[in-house]
């Protein structure tokens, strides 16, 4: 057999190499924050449909896990109520890079979890205890559990802290007052009157005639408030999955907890006196505020509630409304993401 040139018994020797017969011991890049493999919900990509129980029957919510992570571990809690965890999908393009593991969660009546459609259990008391149960069916604990509500999803995540702060590591409180008198107050006398005098009768109008299911409401506020307060981007550039969240909100619970008006909590709304604005110093967990200039919420307020907080800190949102996430993501994140981190790392959460 006539010998192989050396240049291709190299090329021969190199490929059979390639096709190594014991891959295990070969040394892999794969990061870990992405390995779901063995993991009970490796199959269904971090979904698990967590049964909650309640008075009325046991029910499932959705929730989704992203990344792994053993001590920083982030719970979001969704606004509404009956909005959805689409809010937070932008979420997906800053913590991963961060390697911080983050939970999507539908509360119950939310449109990917069960609907009873009970308003027996449309109660700040029972969502406390929807929380508690996701928290115990994860493994969320205090050495690792971060607890971050935006907006209702506030209100939730600081009644949880007021029962429940021994299970947290850290609390986040995005775009909420502690206080719905003062949001409505907030609401109606300055927010109400900047705008365009005519535009803000007519909403008045329609108000007062309780005529809320007039499609002139939906197309003032959409126009003339919510790209102002909400959003603030022409309709035609939301991201697409705030435009979905709105597509799949639930109305039923939404105008019982908090009101057909988007100027306060108003009606009959059961949200509508609620107020822990003498409580905040109750909660000793480090917690990070986050307030937006051009909020539906008061930002002012928020700072103050920061320094009502024993280990308070206070981040506002300069070109941010009520979805900061998404006007103003460098510094909503840049923020979010520091506060996490410098928590984790034990380091002491001081007043400015």
């Amino acid at each position: 057999m006539k010998a192989l040139p050396l240049l291709a018994f190299l090329l021969l020797l190199l490929a059979g190499c390639g096709e190594s017969t014991n891959p295990t011991n070969a040394p892999s890049n794969k990061n870990s924050y992405f390995d779901y493999s063995g993991a009970a919900d490796q199959l269904t990509g971090g979904i698990t449909m967590v049964p909650i129980e309640t008075p009325k029957g046991t029910f499932k919510v959705y929730t989704k896990r992203m990344g792994n992570n053993t001590t920083m571990r982030v719970l979001l809690l969704h606004g509404g109520p009956g909005i959805t965890h689409e809010q937070f999908l932008c979420f997906d393009g800053y913590f991963p890079n961060e390697e911080i593991e983050y939970i999507y969660y539908d509360q119950l009546d939310s449109h990917y979890s069960d609907k009873p459609n009970d308003s027996t259990l449309w109660t700040i008391e029972h969502y406390v205890e929807e929380v508690e149960q996701v928290r115990k069916a994860l493994g969320l604990n205090q050495d690792n559990f971060y607890l971050f509500g935006q907006s209702w999803g506030g209100i939730l995540a600081m009644e949880y802290a007021l029962k429940y702060q021994q299970n947290l590591k850290g609390l986040i409180v995005s775009n909420m007052m502690s206080s719905a008198p003062a949001y409505s107050k907030y609401a109606s006398e300055v927010l109400g009157p900047k705008m365009q005098p005519e535009i803000y009768q007519e909403i008045m109008a329609i108000e007062a005639a309780e005529d809320f299911t007039n499609p002139r409401y939906g197309e003032l506020l959409m126009n003339h408030y919510y790209t102002e307060h909400i959003l603030r981007m022409p309709l035609r550039d939301w991201p697409e999955p705030v435009t979905r969240m709105f597509n799949h909100l639930s109305s039923g619970v939404y105008v019982y907890m908090q009101g057909h008006s988007e100027f306060g909590m108003t009606g009959n709304a059961t949200l509508k006196n609620w107020d822990i604005s003498d409580q905040l110093k109750i909660i000793t967990v480090p917690t990070l505020v986050i307030g937006a200039t051009h909020d539906t919420m008061d930002p002012k307020h928020m700072e103050w509630m920061a320094g009502e907080f024993p280990k308070g800190q206070f981040l506002l949102c300069e070109n941010g409304s009520h979805l900061s996430q998404y006007d103003d993501p460098k510094t909503f994140f840049n923020g979010l993401i520091q506060f996490v981190k410098e928590v984790d790392r034990g380091k002491e959460i001081k007043q400015p």
